[in-house]
């Protein structure tokens, strides 16, 4: 089928006579590397409505940032137009900047400053004048829940305190057009659905326009209109219901027989005409070709159920009609017929009364659990929940103040060093040496292992099939997309064939196919007997560990099954929470916050 941009509905119809905020006409942009030339944008056309709140949806590499930058004036076309507020970005870019808002990827906090001065100092860079900043900071501050900490320091705040901070400084100047560019990455659901009361509450109270982008495709939802790009093109647009109404009948979910859910999940991916199959709460979601398909997947799992589709399910159905093959980006072995949760298996990570002070900060308080051989076990908190203390803590980067905890029988209070021989690590920003290709970084994380010789060569030879580099072996880390490097990252982390690998928050930032590929690649790991721990801010992703343990405020809350923690968290018998469902009502409770 040939994607074509999906039909206003008349929830965005009454904007039609009104001018658009943003236009771009057949803009093209390219980009130039040494010798060679990466078109980012492909004459690409797209209307922002005023007072809308207009989403920019792709995958890795589709082309986002480079719109949201053209959007801004901080970059200009090399075809085409781009009119903001009917002025064109190519004759009056200072003009254009005047009147936007603009909070990249990485805002530019002043975490040595408090609150207030980061405040204060962005004041002054936008000439807010001095009679009008108090009342300004006070709504802004209220707001966003920021009023008890003006004193902290910004870098004492956690990830959502820090995202709402930058939306705050962006806005202390009312913009015409809200430029956000995933302002929602990388913080716990409690923060998000702050972030987006703020930025809800800005459009309707203010009448300001926003476009952003987003990793997280339920948050399509909450926009007027969608535009999605792949490879430098608009691939639709048009509201989160006409483009989800492409999917109608064709989603359905089911209960597996005789095999665990993972292994379910990835049996049903692989059959002809599953475009999309997925672990939600207590049954696998899937996204078929057509109806037909039922008869094809009776082995594997019970009848096909007719649910509701969802925006996720119509991108993913989007995206796979550009793909020849379909099944091409999801080499997947046979799964064996077992349940997934080794529960006979030893424990490799012991736990025991963990405890880490920080001053007369106390980030964790007493924990104790354990992890067994093979498990994929998920660590789950809200931003300063004491989740990431905890993970540095076992991975030997950060001593304990308090408490036992030992990885393969080595203990990380008094051998730390020798704990860390037997663990993989992979950080959420990837940690990758800038300057090194892709060959050099596997070959220093090798190295920095011992690996030598004719070992050193098998592993390199090794990461780069299995990871799918080869094509990219020569090229600088930084010049990667963002899904070649994580598969990077991951390669490195694995290089030593480790007991243990710990994934701090490895699939923030990047698309849902390549969440996909990513999780395929963990289950396979986990079934030769490496142990994972992850973290993770995607609440879906927890659905795929054999277990998930929930912290708030430095301690333990919950600790099972994603079965047993969705029915710890059901207030109805009756009711079918999701996993963020569960999550936030978890928090909620222990917080005394609302869920």
């Amino acid at each position: 089928m040939s994607p074509v941009a999906a039909p206003m509905d008349h929830e965005a119809s009454n904007t039609a006579d009104v001018a658009p905020v943003l236009e771009f006409k057949e803009v093209g942009k390219a980009f130039r590397n040494h010798h060679r030339i990466t078109d980012a944008l492909r004459s690409v056309s797209l209307i922002a409505q005023t007072g809308c709140i207009t989403g920019l949806i792709g995958p890795d590499g589709a082309g986002k940032t480079t719109t949201m930058r053209l959007a801004t004036g901080l970059l200009l076309p090399d075809q085409g137009r781009v009119v903001v507020c009917g002025t064109d970005t190519t004759e009056h870019s200072d003009a254009v900047r005047s009147f936007i808002g603009y909070m990249p990827q990485r805002f530019g906090l002043y975490e040595d400053l408090t609150v207030q001065e980061n405040l204060d100092l962005y004041s002054d860079l936008q000439d807010v004048p001095q009679d009008e900043r108090r009342s300004v900071f006070d709504t802004l501050l209220a707001m966003g829940g920021l009023a008890p900490f003006t004193t902290r320091l910004a870098g004492r705040l956690s990830g959502g305190m820090k995202q709402k901070l930058g939306l705050i400084c962006t806005l202390l100047r009312t913009p015409r057009l809200l430029v956000l560019d995933e302002p929602t990455v990388g913080v716990d659901p409690v923060s998000r659905r702050e972030l987006w009361a703020i930025i809800k509450q800005v459009s309707a109270e203010r009448g300001v326009s926003v476009l952003l982008s987003t990793a997280y495709l339920d948050e399509a939802d909450h926009c007027d209109t969608i535009v999605i790009l792949r490879e430098g093109s608009v691939l639709a647009s048009g509201t989160p219901k006409a483009l989800t109404a492409r999917v109608a009948g064709r989603t359905f979910k089911v209960h597996p027989r005789r095999v665990g859910d993972r292994e379910a999940q990835e049996a049903l991916s692989a059959r002809p005409g599953v475009l999309d199959a997925l672990l939600h709460g207590d049954h696998i979601r899937v996204v078929v070709d057509d109806q037909s398909v039922a008869t094809t997947v009776s082995d594997i799992a019970g009848p096909l159920e007719p649910v509701d589709p969802r925006f996720e399910d119509a991108f993913i159905d989007l995206l796979l009609t550009k793909v020849a093959d379909r099944h091409q980006h999801q080499p997947i072995p046979e799964p064996v017929a077992v349940s997934s949760a080794p529960t006979g298996a030893p424990e490799i990570i012991r736990v025991e009364s963990a405890t880490r002070d920080f001053d007369a900060f106390r980030a964790v308080d007493r924990v104790s659990f354990s992890v067994r051989r093979g498990e994929v076990f998920g660590l789950l908190g809200a931003n300063g929940a004491g989740k990431t203390t905890m993970f540095r803590m076992l991975c030997g980067l950060l001593k304990p103040s308090a408490g036992r905890l030992e990885v393969d029988g080595v203990s990380l209070r008094t051998a730390a060093a020798k704990a860390r021989a037997r663990i993989g690590y992979m950080s959420q920003g990837f940690a990758l040496y800038r300057e090194l290709t892709v060959t050099g970084n596997l070959r220093f994380f090798a190295g920095a292992y011992g690996l030598r010789g004719r070992r050193l060569r098998e592993r390199i030879a090794w990461a780069l099939e299995e990871f799918e580099l080869d094509a990219v072996s020569s090229m600088r880390s930084d010049r990667l997309s963002l899904g070649h490097k994580q598969r990077l990252a991951f390669a490195c982390a694995l290089m030593h064939e480790p007991s243990v690998l710990f994934l701090d928050e490895p699939t923030s930032g990047v698309d849902p196919l390549a969440r996909r590929e990513f999780w395929r690649r963990i289950n396979t790991i986990a079934r030769t007997g490496v142990t994972v721990l992850i973290t993770t801010h995607f609440m879906e992703e927890a659905e795929y560990c054999d277990r998930v343990m929930i912290m708030v405020s430095g301690r333990v809350v919950a600790l099972g099954s994603p079965a047993a923690i969705r029915e710890q968290a059901a207030l109805d018998p009756r009711a079918s929470p999701t996993m963020e469902d569960a999550f936030l009502a978890l928090v909620g409770a222990t917080s005394g916050a609302p869920a």
